[in-house]
């Protein structure tokens, strides 16, 4: 059995723990009764927006929490908007074509967020993920439809896209751009561009568009507020930060990459995983954003707008950062010391034969998932 907590910033329900009041101890997720049925059962994904979560799941479903008005979570009624704060399935079904009915809803591949607009992928027909979707709203080209169309709440796909011959096999987003890496190496971003982080053509890009002047295979990207790294495959070591140097983060970057396990940003940071479980990373640090050095031997790590999470091998879950709205646990002040890390879950205060499967972290908000062996009454873990 999945269990899901959250912590932090809450205005607008996007904790989906049944009201709006910011928390700094992890609250167990709820999940709408009316789609029991379709509870998660695994986790792939946690995405945050300004003031919406997304959850995707192993089995391809995804479910909204938040701010709805935008269209970010999909076309919700009224009455279901009012409703208290918890996760429902986001409404994929596609519109009618004349004559036809409605589709089902489609299962998603990837996903990703900007401020107020979501980007899904499904898999064609043969098995490829070469659908892209978008919904919610952007005026400068979030969307990716276009230059006519700034807010839809029902995914509309993104037309042209992919190449032929080609699929994604990376998305990425921040608040204003969206990048998607192709099978082909290429990257290719929409969105706001005003600074560099989509190429050469600074400017507001509303459909996707080549990323120019690379010069090698791209395996992944990231996006912060003003800018894109791309990095190669691991034992390539090739690495390119586009966009904006405020913070140092293009000045700052490594000349290689080699060895990556992760790869992630916050608005003015990058931070690696290794495959060592070392984690490193350049950019802004005026509020303890860059990795402590004494941090436990690391799994995984979860990057949000100005705070990180990371799981240690033996289970430990530890935030630094901007922890204003709690995001980082119970602290004296809106910051730890500079080099410090709060310990906000373990695997030592949850139930024998548990264990904390998966993290995740967005603006101001944080996420431990934890796997239960079997159904086992519990509130929040303890610290």
């Amino acid at each position: 059995m999945l269990l899901l907590f959250s912590l932090g910033s809450n205005g607008s329900g996007q904790l989906g723990i049944g009201h709006k009041e910011d928390v700094s101890v992890p609250k167990q997720v709820l999940f709408d009764d009316d789609d029991a049925d379709r509870h998660p059962s695994s986790l792939k994904r946690i995405i945050a927006g300004g003031n919406h979560t997304l959850l995707l799941t192993g089995t391809g479903d995804i479910f909204w929490a938040g701010d709805s008005s935008t269209g970010a979570c999909g076309k919700v009624t009224a009455a279901r908007a009012a409703l208290p704060s918890k996760f429902r399935p986001v409404n994929l079904s596609l519109p009618a074509a004349q004559g036809q009915q409605e589709s089902a809803a489609f299962k998603v591949h990837l996903a990703a967020a900007t401020w107020e607009a979501s980007v899904v992928t499904r898999l064609d027909e043969h098995g490829r993920n070469t659908k892209v979707y978008s919904f919610g709203s952007g005026l400068k080209g979030e969307l990716g439809l276009g230059s006519f169309i700034f807010r839809t709440p029902i995914p509309a796909e993104i037309p042209n896209f992919p190449p032929p011959g080609t699929e994604i096999i990376d998305l990425s987003a921040c608040m204003g751009h969206v990048v998607a890496v192709l099978s082909n190496g290429e990257a290719w971003g929409w969105g706001n561009g005003r600074k560099g982080q989509l190429g050469t053509s600074e400017t507001f890009i509303h459909s996707p568009q080549m990323i120019d002047g690379v010069g090698f295979r791209v395996a992944k990207a990231v996006c912060g507020r003003e800018f894109t790294c791309l990095v190669g495959d691991s034992a390539s070591g090739d690495i390119a930060v586009l966009g904006s140097d405020k913070w140092g983060v293009k000045s700052g970057a490594p000349s290689r990459l080699v060895g990556w396990k992760e790869v992630a940003a916050s608005w003015g940071n990058v931070f690696v995983l290794s495959e060592d479980g070392s984690v490193t990373s350049w950019g802004r640090n005026e509020h303890g954003q860059l990795a402590p050095a004494n941090i436990p031997r690391t799994k995984s790590i979860a990057v949000g707008s100005e705070h990180v999470l990371a799981l240690s091998k033996d289970g430990q879950v530890t935030a630094w950062g901007w922890g204003e709205h709690g995001n980082c646990g119970p602290l004296d002040s809106a910051d730890k010391a500079k080099g410090q890390h709060n310990v906000i879950a373990s695997s030592k205060f949850i139930p024998p034969g548990s264990e904390i499967t998966a993290i995740g972290a967005g603006c101001a908000t944080s996420w431990v998932a934890i796997e239960m062996p079997t159904e086992y009454p519990l509130e929040s873990p303890q610290t």
